[in-house]
């Protein structure tokens, strides 16, 4: 009986050199491809990155700040349990360099003070102004009560509702806001000065046609930060942070910017998105079934827009920086990356009709296709290529210096994709790193493969498990360290 289990059998030993040579070559295709096609996002976004900063260096933003314009701008900030961060994310938006915007806070019933670290700060009494979605959204929520900043010189308003989800309370900011353009910023988060402005900017130069704008998210974990304004970049102390610096460095500096150089710009992050307000109205705003609310939302706005034959435009600028805190916990990573998967299958799932739907031109085509084979199902090709090289070592069926060749270029083709994002980061926005901040984020590119990325896909693949198995979604709560300290 146990012969039969002995791998050293020949023809057991043919079988499985067989199936292991069957599978590590397309995995390897896989791994390629993939590094290919970033290879060509990062080129394009490099490319567009170049050619935002050259433009605006030709843009006098003083003059544009203190000059009318004739788009209001409303920026919505969803809070929950964000008593160490709010105050620093409110001013940091009030003081923004823009001519004409309000703030409004939907403290989503918080169990901790942050309704009452905003009264003391800002004096808040009631207001005359209620919250109106029209009848294209229904509120969950109950809405307690509306505040505004007893001074009159303060565009602060503050929505308190019953605890109804991050959706809802965005949807709540929506039908309270009078500007024609709403910002979106998480709670937790802090801009730059002048990020408003140049957020702006794609619609002020196309206003028939730009819908939406997504903004750049950085790593705030390690940078200086002075009331609300990050005076000092800098690199976090733990791993586990830098190794997400990188992350968004690639999907958002030059990924992102890729995406929309194509046309075909799939996902504006609900840390920092800009968006038409008659067109949330019109699509219904953001859906509290949802997880990935900020995939569902952007992926609606282009279905909306193609099936109206509308021209229009979703653009990435790579200026305007929102910096957030990201998780400093592996167990909070890990509700994070879980949460995130499970989101992009069932908005994948929801929106299935517009796969390779020519009707979506290059969104239905393009985009879609890579997000189900290069987002969806890179987790699972991540594990598998693991189990393939521990098999082919163990069994001895495939040669150590194949098994080794063949993770050396799956492997290297990424490592040099990511160093080539941070060179290429470096030269578009010149943010002036340091030589140490450069080595570091180097070094990142090639240890995050020695157990981080393979930690992640499997939280990743958990996420989609979950989904498929029907379990309800559970948000979780990020545990903040507050903005001096991380």
């Amino acid at each position: 009986m146990l012969d039969l289990f002995d791998l050293s059998d020949s023809t057991v030993h043919t079988v499985v050199r067989t199936i292991l040579v069957w599978t590590a070559w397309p995995t390897l295709l896989y791994f390629l491809t993939i590094s290919v096609i970033y290879a060509a996002l990062v080129l394009l976004g490099f490319l567009a990155s170049r050619r935002s900063a050259a433009r605006r260096s030709v843009l006098d933003l003083a003059d544009t700040a203190t000059a009318p314009v004739s788009l209001g701008l409303t920026v919505i900030l969803p809070a929950y349990n964000e008593s160490t961060v709010i105050l620093d994310s409110v001013r940091s938006s009030l003081a923004l360099d823009y001519p004409d915007h309000e703030v409004v806070v939907v403290n989503d019933g918080s169990t901790d003070d942050t309704l009452a670290v905003l009264q003391a700060a800002f004096d808040l009494v009631p207001s005359h102004r209620s919250v109106d979605p029209g009848p294209q959204i229904s509120l969950r929520g109950e809405i307690r009560q509306v505040y505004e900043a007893r001074d009159p010189g303060v565009p602060l308003l503050v929505v308190d509702s019953e605890n109804s989800g991050r959706s809802d309370a965005i949807n709540a900011g929506i039908g309270l806001a009078a500007k024609d353009l709403v910002v979106i910023f998480d709670a937790d988060s802090i801009t730059d000065p002048d990020a408003l402005l140049l957020a702006v900017q794609p619609f002020l130069d196309d206003p028939l046609r730009v819908v939406a704008v997504g903004g750049n998210i950085r790593a705030v974990n390690g940078s200086r930060v002075v009331a609300g304004r990050v005076t000092e970049e800098g690199m976090p102390r733990t791993w586990l942070a830098r190794f997400q610096v990188l992350e968004y460095l690639r999907a958002f500096t030059l990924g992102r910017a890729g995406w929309s150089r194509l046309d075909a710009l799939m996902l504006i992050s609900g840390a920092f998105g800009v968006y038409r307000r008659d067109v949330l109205l019109s699509v219904g705003a953001l859906d509290p079934d949802t997880i990935g609310e900020d995939f569902e939302l952007t992926l609606k706005v282009h279905r909306w827009c193609r099936r109206r034959r509308r021209a229009y435009r979703i653009v990435f600028v790579s200026e305007p920086t929102c910096w957030t805190e990201v998780p400093d916990t592996l167990s909070v990573l890990r509700r994070q990356r879980v949460r995130w998967h499970r989101g992009l299958w069932e908005v994948l799932w929801k929106h299935r009709g517009m796969l390779l739907n020519p009707r979506y031109g290059r969104v239905g085509l393009i985009g879609l296709p890579y997000y189900w084979l290069f987002e969806l199902f890179a987790p699972l090709f991540e594990v598998v290529g693991v189990l393939i090289i521990i098999a082919a070592l163990v069994t001895g069926a495939v040669s150590p210096t194949m098994t080794f060749a063949l993770l050396g270029i799956a492997l290297g083709s990424g490592i040099l994709v990511t160093v080539m994002s941070v060179l290429l980061e470096e030269m578009s926005l010149r943010r002036r790193s340091t030589a140490r901040g450069l080595l570091v984020m180097i070094a990142c590119a090639l240890l995050e493969n020695l157990g981080y990325r393979q930690l992640t896909a499997l939280w990743r693949l958990q996420g989609w498990w979950q989904a498929l198995r029907g379990r309800q979604a559970v948000w979780g709560e990020m545990t903040r360290t507050g903005f001096g300290g991380s």
